[in-house]
């Protein structure tokens, strides 16, 4: 089962920056796009606050369905990633 969570941040520089995650069950595939770029940037490394992000969403999700068991999947993820 797949699940796919995205937001959008405003960059240092003023460019909006959107990030999507495609969330399988033992892996992640991390997307981000600038507003001023053409092309999506596929599986790059994700830094702290976008970690922070992706858990975040999926803990205000918890109530709902499996999130709780995605949102343990992807912490062991983030520490396995060391981040």
């Amino acid at each position: 089962m797949k699940r796919k969570i995205s937001w959008t941040t405003r960059l240092d520089d003023g460019v909006k920056q959107e990030i999507r995650v495609e969330v399988n069950k033992n892996s992640l595939r991390w997307q981000r796009k600038r507003a001023d770029e053409e092309s999506w940037t596929y599986d790059f490394v994700p830094v702290a606050e976008e970690w922070d992000m992706l858990e975040d969403i999926l803990m205000r999700r918890v109530g709902r369905g499996r999130a709780r068991e995605w949102a343990t999947n992807i912490h062991k993820m983030r520490l396995k990633a060391g981040v």
